[in-house]
């Protein structure tokens, strides 16, 4: 009597189409993470009559503001419309943490880097090793920030106030989706969006994450039961990761190198993590 319910449990389950979609943002943004094809993956699993739920799975140190920022977007649309739980597997910092604020929950591996919740805008200035070598620039230009950020000169007093004024308003977008996804009063929003990082277990006390999440086993589990699906059935969407991907060969899937390889390793530089 035992097995006959086994096996109409197994057949029911065969028979469900309902799925539980795996996604992952891996790397950073603006390098190994490709930003349009996240964002079609995201709508596509939108439009999925198959996908119930999706759950999102982070590793990545953030990176380009607006990448992030649209992925941060098409992960809230998503939400409105399936319960999508992201999970934090190793390190969600800036950009990465805005696209997690899309979600209807966060979930966090108990010492995953969470946080880094700023904006930086970084520029070298190469004046003194252009004078070095002999070298000048010529410049024509229709307007006095046309050349803002050019490495061949000094940044004037308006080229400082200017980009603070940039790094300011992205800034407050950020810190205002943080605000609105973790239901944050201001006292608590300034005690986070200092730049700093914590590990998983911390997050969850400073209101960044919902709960622990030890593997992505129980991670599904919680995104089957916000779905209230009966039986738990995933598929795993996004480009078709190559062997050398799996494997976690750096640079695979990024192509010849060039820009998107130096964003990778800056991303990776700037990212806080410990080690054993």
């Amino acid at each position: 009597m035992s097995e006959e319910p086994s096996g109409l449990h197994r057949l029911a389950a065969a028979a469900d189409r309902r799925r539980i979609a795996v996604i992952a943002l891996r790397g950073v943004i603006g390098g190994a993470v490709r930003t349009g094809d996240l964002v079609r993956t995201l709508a596509e699993a939108r439009r999925s009559a198959r996908v119930r739920a999706v759950l999102l799975e982070i590793d990545s140190p953030g990176g380009s503001a607006a990448e992030s920022e649209a992925i941060y977007l098409a992960v809230r649309r998503l939400a409105r419309e399936k319960p999508v739980l992201a999970w934090i597997r190793t390190t969600g910092a800036s950009g990465a943490y805005f696209a997690a604020c899309g979600a209807n929950r966060i979930l966090a591996f108990p010492s995953a880097i969470v946080g880094s919740i700023g904006v930086i805008s970084v520029r070298p200035v190469a004046v003194e090793a252009l004078r070095r070598l002999g070298t000048s620039v010529q410049v024509t230009k229709t307007g006095p920030f046309k050349d803002l950020g050019a490495p061949w000169r000094e940044p004037t007093e308006a080229d400082q106030a200017k980009e603070r004024e940039l790094v300011d308003a992205i800034f407050r977008r950020f810190t205002g989706a943080v605000a609105g996804a973790r239901g944050l009063d201001d006292a608590r929003l300034a005690r986070v969006t200092t730049g700093e990082v914590w590990l998983g277990v911390e997050a969850v006390s400073v209101g960044l994450v919902d709960a622990i999440c030890e593997d992505e086993e129980a991670a599904l589990r919680e995104a089957q039961q916000l779905a209230g699906l009966p039986h738990r059935r995933l598929v795993r969407m996004g480009p078709r990761r190559s062997v050398l991907q799996r494997l976690g060969v750096p640079g695979a899937g990024m192509g010849p190198p060039g820009v998107r390889w130096i964003a990778e390793v800056e991303g990776w530089l700037r990212a806080p993590r410990v080690l054993l």
